[in-house]
Formats: structure tokens, sequence, C-alpha cells
């Protein structure tokens, strides 16, 4: 899948929330419990994908059951090429 060619924004590195700068991993409990949404769900129990729209453009991933656990942080451009990938197929070795 070489869509992914997107390098971080070095002016987005210094992003801050409550004074704590906003990092891939971080625990998803300090970017609070606003604004998270479940984009796609299924039947699979409640166990989904919440993302969240951060100021500076980027969005945010945690796993629904563990709300407290890492969130991931990916550019709109790194989001843009994962979701055209998985639409065009790319994704489906996932599945098997």
């Amino acid at each position: 899948m070489d869509r992914i060619t997107s390098q971080p924004d070095p002016r987005l590195r210094g992003e801050r929330i409550r004074g704590e700068r906003i990092y891939n991993g971080m625990p998803a409990a300090e970017l609070g419990s606003e604004g998270w949404h479940k984009p796609w769900s299924g039947g699979n129990g409640g166990n989904c994908l919440e993302a969240m729209k951060l100021a500076d453009g980027r969005i945010a991933v945690r796993q629904s059951t563990d709300p407290d656990g890492p969130a991931l942080i990916y550019t709109t451009d790194e989001m843009t090429a994962f979701i055209e990938g998985a639409k065009a197929g790319e994704a489906d070795f996932l599945l098997s």
C-alpha cells in the first residue's frame, strides 16, 4: 500500500491541549471525553473505533472498549489515504 506518503507537518508537533502536547500513542483520556464519534459500527458487540477531529485538523482514533488507552494521531492526508485505500480494496488482506 504505497498511498501513504505524507510526512507529519512539523507545525503540528507542538499542538497542546490543556497544556499537554498531543502526540501519537498518548492516553486518549487526555484528549477529553467530548467530541469522540463512532464513524462506523457493526454487529460486533460494541467493539468499535472512535474518532475525534482535533483543532489543528489531525484525527485521533481510539478503541471504544478502552477509552483511556492510547490514541493514534493521523494527519488528514494519512486518514484520506487509508480510507481511499480501504475503499479500493487495498486493506482486504486484513480480513483474510
